[in-house]
C-alpha cells in the first residue's frame, strides 16, 4: 500500500526554549509526526540566509523530514518560549521573518497535487504567506482532506481569515481556549460541543477536533460527540503536543479508522511528546 502524501504548510522556526532552542513550528510539527507514524510527511515553509535557517535545514535532513523550504532574503524565525510549573509555554513570536513570505513555487503546486491531506493553520496567514496557502489549497484534488488547526496567536489572526478558512476546511481542530475566542467572535451561544456544532452547519465541517490539554479530547459530528482521556504521561512540556495529536489523527482517519482509533491513538502520540524535551523527539 503507498503511503499517504500529508503536508504541513507553514511556519517552520526555532522555539527558544529556558533549556535551549529546538526546532518547531505547528506545520513542520505536523508533518515530522505524520513521518514517524509511516507516511510520506512534508513540511512546506521558508528560512532565512542566515546560520538559523542552515541549521534548519540540517535538522530536518537527520530527520528525513521531506520538504518544500524556500530560500528568502528575510530572517529564518524564532519564537521565545517560557514555561509555567507545569510546563505550559507562552509565546512571543517574531514578526517579518521567513516564513510570513513563503513563495508559491511550482514544487509547491505539483506537491499540492499529490497531496491526500493538507493541515494548515492562521498564524501563516498574518503577513505576505497567506496568498501562497491559499493557492496551495486551491491547487489541490478535490478529495484532499484540508484540515484546519485555527493555531490562535497573540493578535495574529482575524474574523476574515477565520472565516475563509473554514469555508475550506473539512475538518477543524481546536483547543478549549480557542473556541471560546472564536464563539464571542462569531456570537456563538452554548457550551463547547453547541459551539462546534454551529461551526459544523456553518461551514460545512466533517467534524471538529476539540483538545482539552489534562482533561483529554472530544471529536465532534453533527451528531455525536466522542470523549477520550488525555494518555498518561509525566510531563516534561507540552511543546508541539497538540501538532502530534493532529498528525496521528489525520494518520488514522486516512487510513479508514473508526473516529475512535484515531482520537485514541492521537491522544497516546500527544502524551508521549509530552513525556519528552521539545516537539520533534525521537
Amino acid at each position: 500500500m503507498s503511503k499517504k502524501v500529508i503536508v504541513g504548510i507553514g511556519e517552520i522556526l526555532w522555539d527558544m526554549l529556558p533549556s535551549g532552542k529546538a526546532l518547531g513550528g505547528a506545520p513542520a510539527n505536523f508533518a515530522y509526526h505524520a513521518t514517524r507514524l509511516g507516511e510520506e510527511g512534508w513540511a512546506v515553509s521558508a528560512i532565512g540566509p542566515d546560520a538559523l535557517g542552515r541549521e534548519i535545514m540540517d535538522i530536518v535532513a537527520e530527520k528525513r523530514l521531506k520538504n518544500v523550504i524556500s530560500l528568502t532574503d528575510k530572517p529564518t524565525g524564532t519564537v521565545q518560549v517560557e514555561l509555567d510549573a507545569k510546563g505550559v509555554p507562552t509565546y512571543t513570536i517574531m514578526e517579518g521573518v521567513a516564513w510570513d513570505h513563503i513563495p508559491f513555487t511550482p514544487e509547491m503546486e505539483a506537491l499540492a497535487r499529490r497531496a491526500d491531506a493538507v493541515c494548515f493553520g492562521s498564524l501563516v496567514q498574518r503577513m505576505a504567506s497567506r496568498d501562497s496557502v491559499l493557492r496551495f489549497l486551491r491547487a489541490t484534488r478535490p478529495e484532499a482532506l484540508k484540515v484546519f488547526d485555527i493555531n490562535l496567536r497573540q493578535h495574529y489572526y482575524t474574523r476574515e481569515v477565520l472565516e475563509e478558512s473554514l469555508e475550506i476546511a473539512d475538518i477543524l481542530k481546536i483547543n478549549d481556549e480557542e473556541i471560546r475566542i472564536v464563539a464571542d467572535m462569531f456570537g456563538l451561544g452554548g457550551d463547547d460541543v453547541a459551539v462546534s456544532r454551529a461551526l459544523i452547519d456553518r461551514y460545512a465541517l466533517r467534524l471538529v477536533i476539540l483538545t482539552k490539554g489534562s482533561e483529554g479530547s472530544e471529536v465532534i459530528t453533527a451528531d455525536d460527540t466522542l470523549p477520550q482521556p488525555a494518555g498518561e504521561a509525566e510531563v516534561v512540556d507540552t511543546v508541539g503536543a497538540g501538532d502530534s495529536f493532529t498528525a496521528a489523527f489525520v494518520v488514522a482517519y486516512l487510513r479508514g479508522k473508526s473516529l475512535a482509533d484515531a482520537q485514541r491513538l492521537a491522544s497516546d502520540t500527544a502524551a508521549f511528546v509530552c513525556s519528552r524535551k521539545g516537539a520533534m523527539p525521537e
